[in-house]
């Protein structure tokens, strides 16, 4: 099972200095990959409420956001091996056709070491600042993976659909990675995990606990096997939002969070799962707040996992 970690780009600790701290650690470390999330803005009275907390605020280092792309290419190039991922950006945010070239120059800067999340969103505020629709989400879904891989594959380009369309036409170059860099969805909905099992190579939950994962980890075979693919093909990158205490939780924690025990244990039981990766994040926890505790907590978790 690879190990991936989310660099300090989201809250106090983000920063140029930070991020690339915390990339080459990882590499020194054996990690596979580095992560970046993506906050649009930090609402004062959020129209959705945020799932993991009590008051539906959302957590305070969402305050400070640095785009996740532009930090992965900043980081790309002062590292030289570890994967490069996105956990995740909204696809209802973004225009395919810029989004293609942006990402193509990433995987061409960095040889080639793209990993792709995306997510349809779920914050109305950041629809409304973003001239998106939640309306149609799953559709334009659709179409937006069909144009990045149309663009990523195809030469010359071209493509006619119901919201997007690209006149017949070249657009080099083409990512490093063949035929296109891995595209993992964040989906928990029966709609999004068919997505997932027909259009992705693979899949990006977060939050779920193991027997949950492994549940839907059979519908998703199931699904890709109807859709005539093999489900061997389809990955399971797990994110895991650690927040680490000095007592053990009870019963009705948070999978990744709690005693460094309990955090092994649950690493192990989604190694069990079948995983192919996790990657830690402790961007909302105490830890967020400084480089050191990016670093001390990409250290233990290294540990945690190899026992």
């Amino acid at each position: 099972m690879r190990l991936g970690f989310n660099l300090p780009q989201i809250g106090p600790a983000a920063g140029p200095e930070a991020i690339v701290r915390v990339a080459q650690r990882a590499e020194e470390l054996g990690y596979d990959s580095v992560w970046v999330t993506e906050r649009l803005l930090y609402p004062i009275e959020p129209k959705t409420p945020y799932m993991a907390t009590p008051d539906g605020s959302l957590p305070e280092a969402y305050k400070i956001v640095l785009d996740p792309l532009e930090a992965l290419t900043f980081v790309a190039g002062q590292t030289s091996r570890v994967a490069l991922g996105t956990s995740i950006l909204d696809m209802p945010y973004y225009n395919p056709v810029m989004l293609a070239r942006r990402l193509t120059t990433l995987d061409v800067l960095s040889g080639g070491r793209l990993r792709l999340g995306l997510g349809l969103g779920w914050s109305q505020d950041e629809f409304d600042a973003a001239g998106a629709s939640m309306k149609q989400r799953g559709r334009r879904a659709d179409e937006f993976l069909s144009v990045l891989k149309a663009i990523w594959t195809t030469d010359p380009v071209e493509f006619q659909g119901e919201f997007y369309q690209i006149p017949k036409s070249v657009i080099l170059p083409k990512p490093v990675q063949k035929p296109h860099p891995p595209i993992y969805l964040a989906a928990f909905s029966p709609g999004g995990l068919k997505r997932t099992a027909t259009m992705a190579n693979g899949w990006l939950p977060a939050g779920l606990p193991p027997d949950a994962m492994k549940q839907m980890i059979a519908g998703l075979s199931d699904m890709a096997q109807q859709a005539g693919r093999d489900p061997n093909e389809l990955e399971v990158v797990v994110r895991a939002n650690i927040l680490v205490t000095d007592e053990a939780l009870g019963e009705d924690r948070w999978i990744f969070t709690g005693s460094s025990e309990q955090i092994k244990s649950d690493i192990a039981a989604t190694r069990e799962v079948g995983v192919a990766e996790i990657h830690f994040d402790p961007s909302v926890s105490p830890d967020g707040v400084s480089v050191e505790g990016f670093l001390s907590r990409m250290e233990q978790m290294r540990e945690l996992a190899s026992e």
